[in-house]
């Protein structure tokens, strides 16, 4: 085909079969316990350089803290799929964990915004729907997916994706490379030790992403026998042969909130919310990342479980969600 249009953007790109043959030589298909500390999950399937991707964000269901726990070990060069994300970003950018992001929605403006304007993080412009459909390639096994929503705007012109004549209709096509990150973070409303995951509600592309990564860490809010998986096998969104590691953490989506169970935290979101400066941003990673030893200290001493306890007797809970 004939590419009529090509952006400018730097993309991450796998070929299918060098995918396929990963999984095939490294997913395991026997059912064995994956149960590690955040520390132990991050320290061994996260390492610098890894494009890591997540669903959802820090305002609702996003995986804080998985995210606390990379910045926590520092790791480097981190290339990030921000499909739907806040604050995250600024963190990982401020932690110095993150160099490049690829853009769906990048809120809160005024940290990240100056950092890259600064040269410090590098983004490239995609959009929601398009960086869902490069995940959605990447599951199924091929290279790309045919999109319309990018035609005729300046995000595709910055973007890495390719405009070309469509073979059936003779019109322009875009087309979005597939995307298979390295890793695969999210925080689930139950998982058992062997992987086996459910959310109950809203999620973009959980079941994508955990088939398109190498690597996935659950995080869970609640850990239940298998044999409630086997008892409805329907409620499972993530099967455990797609997931490496799962780590037990209770308000693991804090300062957001997760459906059902407990609201966001808003006068921890105004915090973020008011970092502007880099010296604001290092003031808040002191605190609440590199001054805990991990999730249960963080929410222990910095947040209180009077607060915690608040939280979750606001939650809404809603007829099917247990």
């Amino acid at each position: 085909m004939e590419t009529l249009l090509q952006g400018t953007a730097e993309i991450r790109f796998t070929h299918p079969d060098d995918f396929r043959d990963w999984v095939r030589q490294h997913k395991r298909r026997e059912m064995v316990e994956k149960l590690l500390t955040e520390r132990e999950a991050i320290s061994r399937y996260v390492a610098d350089g890894d494009y890591i991707a997540y669903d959802f964000s820090s305002l609702t269901r996003g995986p804080q803290a998985l995210v606390r726990e990379i910045i926590r070990q520092r790791r480097k060069d981190l290339w990030v799929c921000a499909e739907f994300t806040l604050h995250e970003t600024a963190l990982l950018v401020g932690g110095g964990c993150a160099s490049r992001i690829d853009v769906g929605f990048l809120g809160y403006g005024s940290y990240i915004g100056r950092a890259v304007s600064e040269g410090r993080v590098r983004v490239f412009d995609w959009t929601n729907g398009a960086l869902a459909s490069r995940m959605l390639a990447g599951a199924r096994g091929i290279p790309f997916m045919p999109v319309r929503n990018l035609l005729g705007t300046d995000t595709l012109r910055r973007s890495g994706a390719r405009v070309v004549n469509d073979p059936f209709t003779g019109d322009p096509v875009c087309l979005v490379p597939a995307l298979n990150p390295d890793v695969f973070l999210v925080h689930v409303h139950q998982a058992d030790a062997f992987g086996n995951a459910r959310i109950f509600g809203t999620n973009l592309f959980a079941l994508e992403a955990a088939m398109a990564a190498r690597k996935v860490i659950v995080s869970a809010e609640e850990m239940v026998d298998p044999l409630e998986f086997r008892k409805d096998p329907s409620r499972t969104t993530l099967p455990y042969f797609l997931v490496d590691a799962v780590v037990h953490l209770p308000f693991g989506a804090y300062p957001a909130g997760l459906q059902a169970r407990y609201e966001l935290d808003l006068e921890h979101i105004d915090k973020l919310n008011a970092i502007q400066a880099e010296e604001q941003m290092q003031g808040y990673l002191a605190e609440y990342v590199y001054g805990v030893e991990d999730h249960a200290e963080f929410l222990d001493e910095k947040v209180g479980w009077r607060r915690l306890q608040d939280l979750a007797r606001r939650a809404t809970i809603r007829e099917g969600y247990h």
